[in-house]
This record gives C-alpha cells, structure tokens and sequence, in this order.
C-alpha cells in the first residue's frame, strides 16, 4: 500500500480522497493555482504545492508540473479525481513512465472509452445493446441527412470527441439535420480540435441511467447497481439518485451484465461508469463509459456501504477485490443534489464572491465512512472563503440515505431548508422547487423534465409551498420574541418603555411596490420555552423553536410537525425587514403594529433607477471581448460584449436596436454583477 499520495485536483473531489486516504493511514500532497492558496483541500492535505497561476491551462492541467510535485514530495501515486486530467491518456501513461501509480485505469482503457465513435465499435463486439446509428464519420452535411433518413426521425448528431452538452444536437427533420450537422462540427473543431461527427437514433422520452463497476488488475469487474441521473439541465446533471425508480430488476441486472462485460473488454482496473439511455419501454442503449470516478459516487456508497476512493487505491496498488456480486448489497435510497454557485432566476448565471455565511445541515453521515440513513455534505468550501470565477461553480454536493424513496426525498427537503449560503446566489431555491413537483415525487420523469416544466426559466412563483403563511407566522413569531427582549432592556425611560403588543400587521413586499397584508394575533407566549400560538387570519400555528434571535437557522415545531426555515433580519433596502426562507420559497415581510401599518401606507413607493439604456453585467466575471464602439449601430440579437465566469463564456446579445453611445468598461476588466458595461443613447 502507498504512503503518500498526490490528489490532481482541487475542491469537493480533492478534499474527498484527502478524508479517505487519512482513513488508511495515507499522507497526502496537495496542488493548488494561485486562485486556490487559501483553499480547504490545500489546508486538509499534509502537503501543498503550488502549481502556477489561477487559469486551468496554466495549473491542474499542465502535468509535467503535478508529475514533478509528486517527485519532489515522494508521493508514490497520482489520485486525479474528475475533470480536469483524469481521462487524459497521455497523462496516465506519462505517470506509469515516470514510474508512478495512475489511481484510474490504465492508459490503454482510457484511450479505448474516449471515443465515442471507438467505443461503440468495443460495445458492439462485446455484445453491448447500442444505439441504431451510422459509426463513421461523417464527412458532409448532405451525407448526414441521408443517413438520418436512412435510421428514421428523430436522430442525434454528436462529436465524437465531445462532453459536457457540446458538439450535440437534435434534429426531426432534414433541415435540422443539415443544420445541425455543421453546428456541431464547428463547435467540435473550436472546442475539441476534432471535427469528427456520427448520427445516432434519438430515444424519446429517455432516462439517463448508469452503471457504477469495479475492476482489479486480477481481471475481476462488478457492478455496483445503478444511478438515476435523468434530472439535467441542458445535459448537465441536477439530481441524482440511486436505485433507479423506473427500471426493472430483470433490466438491472442485464445493465450491469452487459457494463461488466464490456470493462472486461478493455481490461479495465479502477471504479468507472458505463452510461445507458434507456427508453420508454425500458429498452436500454450504450452511450459511453467514464474511465473515473463519477461527482455522483456518493449515492452508490451510501446503498452498497462502500468507498469507491479506497477500493480505487487498493486496486491501484494491486490488491484483489474482496468481494464478490453476489456479495454486493443494494439497501435503502441515496438523493445526491448539486448545490452550485448560480442564480436560478437570472438564467442560472454563474455567482462568483465570498460565501459571508456558509452553513450547510447537520450532518449524520461524513465521507470515506460507511454510516448510512442520513445527510452527508462533500465539500471543498467554507464559511470566509471565495466562489472564484476561474474554476465549475459547485460549492457542494448534499447527500441523503433513506430507507425508501420517499424517505429520502423528505429528507433532502429538510436538509436544503436548512442550507445556509450567503454572499452568493445558489440553486438551492430550484432543488426544492425539483423535488416537491409531482412528477419526480411519482418518478414519472426522463432528461427532458427541466426542459419541460421550466422552458421559460425558474421564476420565484415556479416555487411551490403547501403552505405559504407558515413563513408569515414565523416572521411573526420571530418578531414577537424580539419585542420580548427589548421590553427587558434595562434604564428605558419612564413612560416610553418597550410594549407588548398581540396584535401585528404582516407587509409582504411583493416587489415593484405592490404589496400583501396579514393581520397577526400572538398569543400564549412562553419566553423561556420558546412557544407561541401565531393566528394568521384564521389559520392558528403553534411555533415551539428554541433558536436564538440571531441565528439564520432556525429550528422547531410548527402545529407539532418539526421545521427547519432560515429567517433574517435587515435588507439592503429595509433594516427592519425580515427575509424568511422555507421549502425553496422567500419572502421579504415587516412585522408592525396597526398603526405603523397604517402610516407605512401612505409611504410613497420610490421606483428603481432606469437602467434601459444600459448594458449591465448580469455576473461577476472578466469582460473578454466587446463588440461595439462608440457610435455603432446594433441590431437586436447582435453580439455585444462576452462575459468569462467559471469555465463558461457568456454571450451577451443586443434586445433590441440600439446605438452605442458611450463605452463605460474595457475587455480585461473583472466586472461585478450589475455593472454598467455600455451606454445606448
């Protein structure tokens, strides 16, 4: 076994093989850019080295510079985590030559599972179910759609070299395919430098489903059940989930037949992944097989009790897999959400800056342990630090085992109630909005739900919320507990002191100056206990939370059912403000007496500035190209200016027809959210 080891990458993945190799005793070495110096990997490993500045190119994916701190450690092995290098060929075979350890497969596998176009003929000869599809590339658009016509509407045009949603397009008919044809070699060529591109059938209505296997350099491979990953926006997964609640058990085990056969197939030694689409009527095709580990692994080692981690070390130092299929148990239900740094309700942009408060659920279940039935959070974050725009905008992954499906959905919701994220936006609001819809609580979905449900965007009433005035009652509570403390204050002056009033007035501010209001009776106060009874109207809640008035968590029972909410006081625009948040929903309400109601009605409403003129940054990120001058004429669609923030580069287009009348940003500038970038006259 090795002593020391090197992790090739950084965040929630690095910090994960750092718990589980301390676990085994294993000292760890860690890298970082100069972006990440204060990161919590570089902090957790017993070793750090840097590798240069904050881009990627110039840091985790230059790997003479990660072979020669590995050197220069001691490290005997290279774990590389995902992204970045870990399915790159030439660095595994460059780490075996300089006599280290790849914790992966051998470079041959990776090589062989990278193409697409390659792997399929590999599927095939291993008597691998694949999609009906025309494997060699195509060399004109006209080809493509006789083709297409040939396999029958719709098809799916893909780079073989391609991931992460690039280089892929749909098409139903003959003009899209010969438009998409090019699209998608374009967009091959510029991302990939490979313009290589087949068609395949498109399975409609299809789940995305993958098999989890193991292999050992004595040539034994498992499968360790499935994952259900249909929940993706824009093919970027969401949730994930495991067991499947859609496939069979004849269908899961013919799945991890056919994956186990085809890792056998390219002598395949590490934890790697085997993607099925799988149709409607649970007819299940090959797409590709990820030679890593997956960012979804937890949910498989939450129903098996295994670390995937340790068991890819053990076989990366030649240990024999200790168990056997049969030995493999599937128990209970794992929910994995991906909590990123983006606003849901501005597009998802990338939300970049430092987390001023970061307080994730409690948790049961830590990494690299096999504890189950319980919330985990895998990290590489914390409260202070920064979310920068160089790097994937993940700030963590919250993890949930129930012993049923239904178990672990309500388990999740709780957790992400009690999510505590500020400085930056997150997509916690849209997991909660995912997880209470209908649709997925029945497993009624395929890759196409987000497309479907949300194909305007995520608006705030997109949230739903059994009850809305439970957010009401605790602004009132909340306010009723403060109002107990004040009246306490010692030296007020006689005849002016602090009252207890019963009854309150609730302002809910619903923006653009319209507002909504809820007369509040509170009764039964027991200060020591934390108790009340909130009459909304003629709704009654009985609040019992032991929670201090300055925690953002708040925790308790509500008619004797247990909540977890987030409440605050104090907006940017209103200090006496509450900003209360449950089940996905936030409000911003101010509790008042009837009088102060009375007076705060005859408030004039101060509309916001008019920024229609403007072009405004809707992120923090670097101004990489500006389109237009000083006096040009643009018309609606046309490109204005590109925005980089966490790997992605962000067009921002034109509205409308304008003229440009003054430049107020320049390309290189690190923008903030809202900053003016033109003037239009």
């Amino acid at each position: 076994m090795f002593t020391k080891i090197l992790i090739a990458n950084r965040g929630e993945i690095a910090c994960r093989v750092i718990a589980t190799a301390k676990k085994m005793g294993i000292a760890t070495v860690a890298v970082y850019s100069e972006a990440d110096k204060d990161a919590r990997h570089v902090d957790l490993a017993d070793e750090a080295m840097l590798l240069g500045p904050a881009p990627s190119r110039e840091s985790y994916l230059v790997a003479d510079k990660i072979i020669a701190a590995a050197k220069s450690t001691g490290a005997q092995a290279i774990h590389p985590g995902y992204g970045f290098l870990s399915e790159n060929e030439d660095f595994a075979r460059r780490v075996e030559e300089e006599g280290l350890v790849f914790i992966g497969p051998k470079h041959a596998s990776i090589a062989a599972m990278g193409d697409k176009i390659a792997s399929k003929k590999l599927a095939l000869a291993a008597n691998v179910n694949t999609i009906p599809g025309h494997n060699e590339p195509i060399l004109s658009a006209e080809e493509a759609v006789g083709i297409a016509q040939r396999i029958g509407y719709p098809v799916m045009i893909k780079a073989s070299a391609g991931g992460g949603g690039k280089g892929l397009r749909v098409a139903f008919n003959d003009k899209e395919a010969f438009e998409g044809f090019t699209s998608c070699r374009n967009e091959a060529r510029n991302s990939f430098g490979d313009d290589r591109v087949f068609i395949e059938k498109f399975v409609e209505e299809p789940r995305h489903i993958e098999i989890q296997v193991l292999g050992d350099s004595q040539g034994q491979v498992v499968y360790l059940w499935e994952r259900e990953c249909s929940i993706q926006r824009r093919h970027q997964k969401v949730i994930e989930e495991a067991p499947s609640p859609f496939i069979s058990e004849a269908t899961r085990r013919a799945m991890g037949e056919q994956a186990v056969a085809l890792a056998k197939a390219v002598n395949y030694q590490s934890a790697g992944t085997v993607e099925f689409v799988v149709g409607k009527d649970q007819g299940f095709y090959f797409l590709e097989m990820n030679t890593r580990l997956q960012v979804e692994h937890p949910v498989t080692e939450c129903i098996t009790g295994l670390d995937l981690v340790e068991q890819m070390i053990r076989v990366a130092a030649g240990e024999p897999l200790s168990f056997t299929q049969d030995q493999i148990k599937r128990d209970g239900w794992a929910i994995e959400c991906r909590i990123n740094a983006e606003d849901p309700f501005r597009s998802f942009l990338p939300s970049t800056g430092r987390l001023v408060r970061y307080q994730p659920p409690e948790t049961t279940m830590v990494q690299a342990e096999p504890q189950r039935f319980g919330v985990r959070v895998d990290t590489g974050v914390y409260e202070g630090g920064e979310i920068p725009m160089f790097y994937d905008s993940m700030i963590a992954k919250l993890i949930v085992h129930g012993r049923d499906r239904t178990e672990a959905i309500a388990k999740m919701r709780e957790a992400l109630n009690g999510f505590v994220i500020r400085g930056v936006s997150s997509n916690i609001p849209f997991q909660a909005a995912l997880l209470a819809h209908p649709d997925f609580a029945s497993g009624d979905f395929n890759t196409g739900f987000i497309a479907q449900h949300y194909a305007g965007g995520f608006k705030a009433e997109d949230v739903p919320h059994d009850d809305p005035l439970f957010l009401v009652a605790l602004a009132g509570f909340i306010r009723r507990k403060a109002r107990e403390r004040e009246a306490g204050i010692t030296g007020q002056l006689p005849g002016h002191e602090v009252q207890i009033e019963h009854d309150y007035i609730a302002v809910v501010n619903l923006g653009g100056g319209h507002t909504e209001r809820h007369a509040l009776h509170i009764s039964e106060f027991g200060g020591a206990l934390g108790e009340a009874l909130v009459q909304v109207g003629d709704r009654p809640y009985r609040i019992v939370s032991r929670s201090r008035l300055n925690d953002v968590r708040i925790t308790g029972t509500v008619n004797g059912q247990p909540f977890t909410a987030q409440a605050e006081r104090g907006t940017a625009k209103n200090p006496l403000a509450y900003r209360v948040h449950h089940g996905g929903l936030s409000i911003e309400l101010t509790v008042l007496s009837p009088r102060a109601a009375e007076l705060l009605a005859l408030m004039p409403y101060k509309a916001p500035p008019d920024t229609s003129k403007l072009l405004l940054s809707p992120m923090p990120g670097l101004l990489v190209h500006l389109a237009a001058q000083v006096g040009q004429t643009v018309q609606a669609g046309e490109r204005l200016a590109v925005i980089e923030a966490m790997k992605m580069e962000n067009i921002l287009s034109a509205s409308q027809d304008v003229t440009v009348a003054e430049v107020l940003a320049k390309p290189g500038e690190s923008l903030s959210v809202d900053q003016p970038i033109l003037r239009f006259a």
